[in-house]
């Protein structure tokens, strides 16, 4: 593996593992912070517009769980890619701390590391073929959770102005 690329994957899902790779790069590391050797991405900025951008880096996120179905990742490994877009989704409702865990969470790190493990694995010559009725139902549940933190960070944000505005 000197060039860096799995073993037992053929040039068109190298290529659909190097888009994924770059938009992962891209959502959690493309940004240096200067003076530091941490990185960030644009997913925790796209986390500072309200609703708008929380469901663009969803789904961007999800993106990349398709392409990782379509490369013949096994469910387990598809929920647990799911698993880390969830809980990257509902720690980042609260406001401002949300932001900052979702700058060091990195999910698109996380399901990237989780797709080249499996990619290098032996068991990757037993490749199955994508089971779209459950990448469907996953899609949906991580649909409900976008939307149910949405409601649910809109809900305490009235609180806070309800709140705000009785004292």
């Amino acid at each position: 593996m000197t060039n860096n690329e799995p073993p037992l994957i053929n040039e068109k899902q190298q290529q659909r593992l190097a888009r994924v790779r770059s938009l992962s790069y891209l959502l959690d590391n493309a940004i240096a912070i200067p003076g530091t050797p941490y990185r960030i991405g644009l997913d925790p900025l796209l986390g500072l517009f309200p609703a708008a951008g929380d469901y663009l880096g969803s789904a961007i996120s999800a993106y990349i769980v398709l392409e990782s179905a379509r490369l013949g990742v096994p469910r387990n490994i598809l929920l647990q890619m799911a698993g880390n877009i969830i809980f990257e989704t509902l720690v980042g409702t609260v406001p401002m701390l949300g932001d900052l865990f979702d700058a060091a969470w990195k999910a698109n790190a996380k399901n990237i590391a989780l797709l080249e493990e499996y990619l290098g694995s032996p068991q990757t010559q037993q490749r199955r073929k994508t089971d779209w009725l459950f990448l469907g139902l996953l899609f949906a549940v991580l649909l409900l959770v976008v939307i149910g933190t949405t409601v649910l960070s809109l809900y305490l944000l009235s609180l806070l102005f309800s709140f705000l505005g009785s004292a």
